[in-house]
């Protein structure tokens, strides 16, 4: 198989003490410092890094808001919010945990304009992790219990597969996904030597996800079947970005006793493949209960 990258890995921007989930957003990439709260853009043509906003709570992960130019969905906290002009502009419901033992971590909509979120303890617990979807119209459901360290999701073009990490565990899950959001078939999609992070599907239905402490990025194809082992400048990459004809990917220096030159920054190289467009929140008729 020809290789994906056609050239060498840059680093851009500051080192992160968590960079995660990585968004492609009109010529933006969007990535955020999880446990400060920061959410970051970068020009994909110049490379120039801004801050967007800064919280004083964990900020796991953002998506566009359909319509609403600037602003985002966002995992924050404990629960939902919506961030615009780099402040909470509005904040939505809790997830209904403990705020000192569990935070938000991943989270991504899919086609249908649904957006899905994990929540993670601060120490890892399979008794503790889980999935919620927060639907269209703000209805908010627990749908994946027994998660330790959930990341992802990632869907298909066409929304009807999700792809699921327990990094904890080492595995990725694959679910069916019907009209309603409703999860089927659940089944072990890839179990890996090290801890799958975020994850984006490309335009090839091959999965890629970052795999934490290996200091690589895997390549699936729809059958599980691991296609490239792609080694990362850094420790812990930690999400895969994939458009513009780039590929982009975050990394962490979160738990280093001595980090490396370019542990935590985030890195891009042109990419043979393209991704897919990120999808938006899409509230029905451009409202929802969360506002």
């Amino acid at each position: 198989m020809t290789p994906a990258l056609t050239s060498a890995w840059q680093p851009i921007g500051p080192a992160l003490e968590l960079g995660e989930g990585a968004r492609l957003v009109d010529g933006q990439l969007l990535h955020v410092d999880l446990l400060k709260g920061r959410l970051f853009s970068t020009d994909v043509r110049t490379g120039d890094v801004r801050r967007l906003a800064a919280l004083d709570v964990p900020l796991g992960a953002v998506a566009p808001v359909d319509g609403r130019a600037g602003e985002f969905i966002a995992t924050l906290g404990t629960g939902i919010g919506f961030l615009a002009k780099g402040s909470v502009m509005r904040e939505g419901p809790s997830f209904g945990v403990d705020a000192t033992r569990v935070r938000v971590n991943d989270g991504a909509c899919d086609p249908g304009g649904r957006f899905w979120a994990g929540v993670m303890a601060y120490e890892p617990s399979p008794e503790t992790g889980a999935l919620f979807r927060i639907d269209r119209d703000g209805t908010i459901t627990r749908v994946v219990d027994g998660l330790a360290v959930p990341n992802g999701p990632a869907f298909n073009a066409a929304g009807t597969v999700m792809y699921l990490a327990d990094s904890a565990a080492g595995r990725i899950y694959r679910f069916d996904v019907d009209e309603a959001g409703h999860l089927t078939g659940r089944e072990v999609f890839a179990t890996v030597d090290g801890s799958p992070d975020g994850m984006t599907v490309d335009a090839e239905s091959h999965l890629w996800t970052a795999i934490w402490g290996a200091g690589e990025v895997h390549r699936y194809s729809p059958t599980g079947d691991l296609v490239e082992v792609i080694p990362v400048p850094a420790q812990q990459p930690t999400s895969v970005a994939i458009g513009e004809g780039k590929v982009f990917v975050t990394s962490a220096t979160h738990g280093l006793n001595q980090p490396g030159p370019d542990d935590g920054r985030t890195f891009a190289a042109d990419c043979a493949v393209e991704g897919l467009p990120t999808a938006s929140f899409k509230p029905v008729n451009g409202k929802s209960s969360l506002g």
